[in-house]
């Protein structure tokens, strides 16, 4: 067995109901909180008020930022850091998806240091210190992981970038991860990230960082997100696949903290700084049938794996033939939950694609990959991706 090493410092407060504790878990560490959020509508209202409701409970004073946007971006963090600055927040509450959980760590991160957030990516010489404001998540979708990682994502839309911090003093404090929050999701929004949840367990499996710590929750997660995200996708205020996804979603996010993320991931990336209209997950989903078959041969075993949980009968073929059938296996999901999708049918543009395949290896992702891709395996894989 190969030497690993594994850390993670966020408590996690996992089941239903428990948003009835975000009052207790703020309160740890500060008693002025920035609630950060998408912006208030109809349907999210309800649960932001109820917070700030048991937040005052407990003797937190709130204010809210709801300026979120998909993809956050550096102008929307730096609006949410100056009112964070304003009322001298001394913790900073995530609630939400990614963006959400995001956009709380990159504030955290700006509203207790010099210059901006994006001063502070995983490859610049300043890094964040202590002196972040602690940071407390709560996930409303099952999909990113965000809860459990060192990693706030940003856009900058004036470089067409899209980067990360990527440093310990992220990690949320405290993650709550309760599975009512969930259950109106809308389709689309339950497949894309529920989609990025199989990714990221896949991924980290298939890395070169992968320990058998992250391999054992990786294939758990695996097995979740292919027998519980079809019965989410379909009916969304069932209970117990919401629960079962949200589970898989915490297990990915544990993975990948250890771990990682490999080509897909990079790529999709980048698709989102030069295309922020499309979704994380749709970014993923829209290139993975191509990289499955770019990279199944350089890991025949780890595929055949992957393949025999959602086909228990390819347990009966060799690895090699279940590694190469478990590309369709994972194209027909694809179909069976909505995202089958290509880059025409998502409003991206061949220009487009020639810049995201002369960026895509900014980010290291790509050579986590068993197969490492050169700048035109990428292009190619994002051609056959145009249309489906």
């Amino acid at each position: 067995m190969k030497p690993f090493s594994y850390f993670q410092p966020t408590e996690l407060r996992f089941g239903s109901g428990r948003v009835g504790e975000a009052g207790d878990a703020v309160a740890r560490y500060g008693k002025r909180c920035l609630m950060v959020t998408t912006p208030t509508d109809a349907v999210m209202e309800p649960l932001y008020s109820r917070i700030k409701g048991i937040l005052a409970e407990s003797g937190v004073e709130c204010r809210h930022f709801d300026g979120v946007v998909p993809n956050p971006t550096t102008d929307c963090i730096s609006q949410g850091a100056a009112l964070a600055k304003d009322f001298g927040a001394e913790v900073v509450l995530g609630v939400g998806g990614g963006s959400s959980m995001d956009s709380a760590k990159a504030i955290a991160v700006e509203a207790s240091h010099t210059g901006k957030a994006w001063d502070y990516l995983w490859f610049s010489q300043t890094q964040p210190t202590a002196a972040t404001l602690p940071i407390v998540a709560v996930a409303t979708t099952s999909g990113t992981g965000s809860q459990f990682t060192q990693v706030a994502v940003l856009t900058n839309p004036q470089e067409k970038n899209k980067s990360a911090i990527y440093n310990n003093e992220v990690y949320p404090r405290v993650a709550i991860v309760d599975p009512e929050l969930m259950l109106t999701l809308p389709p689309h929004v339950t497949a894309s990230t529920g989609f990025d949840v199989f990714c990221h367990a896949f991924e980290s499996y298939l890395h070169v960082n992968a320990s058998p710590y992250t391999e054992m929750m990786a294939l758990e997660a695996i097995k979740l997100a292919a027998a519980h995200l079809p019965a989410a996708v379909d009916d969304g205020s069932n209970l117990p696949p919401r629960e079962a996804m949200a589970w898989a979603d915490c297990l990915a996010g544990l993975c990948i903290a250890a771990a990682g993320v490999t080509l897909p991931h990079g790529i999709g990336m980048t698709i989102g700084g030069y295309c922020p209209h499309v979704m994380h997950g749709e970014a993923l989903a829209v290139t993975y049938p191509e990289f499955t078959r770019y990279t199944y041969p350089y890991a025949v075993k780890r595929f055949a794996a992957m393949g025999r949980i959602f086909e228990p009968e390819l347990h009966h073929v060799s690895d090699e033939e279940a590694a190469a059938r478990s590309c369709e296996v994972l194209d027909r999901f694809l179909q069976r939950i909505g995202m089958w999708l290509s880059f025409e049918k998502l409003r991206v543009s061949q220009e487009e694609l020639v810049l995201i395949a002369d960026h895509s290896q900014v980010l290291p992702d790509y050579k986590n990959n068993p197969r490492v891709a050169t700048r035109d395996e990428i292009y190619e894989i994002l051609q056959r991706s145009y249309r489906r």
